[in-house]
């Protein structure tokens, strides 16, 4: 009895499951509603609310890399740890498709949940990958009146505010600062995490964008001698503009009084100016 109690609560860095006694009928399947996460003492609450109850296994627990449902693909999600959580015999789409909890990936600027991104919708499995700025304990649980499924990131560490420079669409191309908690003492890849984060849904209905230029992350970044290194994943290229992902993580980075150049480098490793006191792209983003 102990033990089943301890899944069902979902303790810390455990895998948290729940199995059911019997799933839903077809015509009652837990459909998802809402996505929402908040700052409440000591956690981090990410809250998913259904409709026609809740579904009836729910499995969360942290992985190396997130994977698609369906078609196996990684699924990038900023952050030092990954946790997948999975809703089965649920789903978060109607009849015709279309999603019924809004963005499939989302954005928040708290101390632990970076990023929500969705990774499956398929034969009635639900799967959500959370990227977070540390692998902490976490406890999974219920509530009803509505059905949610609450997942608590415990949150005890020291944060310090950066900066993010996000395109600011009313007034392009110039860019505007937003804050971020990040952990010291590495504050400037914590900045970049929340850069390729991109906006918060508040922040993009201001008219904030983040232009990763195919990137879909970064590798490694080094800081040395006043010189950042960023070596960028995924397929870059500028397509011809004259902003790219470049003016984010130069006007970022510099925010720091130990960088004063950026050279940035391609998945394959390349930069037209490797060398030297000045800052650097790659060649795949020169207009």
């Amino acid at each position: 009895m102990n033990t089943l109690r301890s899944l069902l609560t979902g303790a810390l860095l455990a895998p948290a499951v729940l199995f059911p006694a019997a799933a839903a009928s077809a015509d009652t399947v837990p459909q998802l509603v809402a996505i929402r996460a908040d700052r409440h003492p000591g956690v981090d609450r990410l809250v998913f609310e259904f409709r026609n109850g809740l579904p009836p296994t729910r499995i969360a627990e942290y992985v190396p890399k997130l994977i698609e449902d369906g078609s196996g693909h990684t699924v990038p999600v900023p952050g030092a740890a990954k946790l997948a959580l999975r809703f089965f015999d649920a789903r978060g789409h109607n009849d015709s498709g279309g999603s019924t909890y809004g963005a499939a990936r989302r954005t928040y600027a708290l101390p632990g949940i970076v990023q929500v991104v969705r990774t499956g919708d398929w034969e009635a499995t639900l799967s959500f990958g959370v990227g977070l700025a540390k692998k902490v304990p976490f406890r999974m649980y219920t509530l009803t009146k509505p059905s949610r499924v609450v997942v608590d990131f415990t949150v005890n560490y020291r944060t310090v505010p950066v900066k993010a420079y996000f395109l600011d669409l009313p007034r392009e191309p110039k860019l505007k600062a937003v804050s971020r908690p990040v952990i010291p003492p590495s504050t400037a890849n914590g900045a970049l995490q929340r850069l390729f984060a991109g906006p918060t849904a508040a922040e993009q209905a201001a008219g904030l964008r983040f232009v990763n230029s195919g990137a879909t992350g970064y590798s490694k970044l080094t800081v040395t001698n006043k010189v950042a290194r960023v070596y960028l994943t995924g397929k870059v290229k500028s397509g011809g503009a004259t902003f790219t992902v470049a003016n984010h993580l130069n006007a970022t980075l510099k925010q720091f009084p130990t960088v004063k150049w950026v050279k940035i480098y391609d998945a394959a490793g390349k930069t037209e100016r490797p060398n030297g006191n000045s800052d650097s792209i790659p060649e795949s983003l020169e207009p």
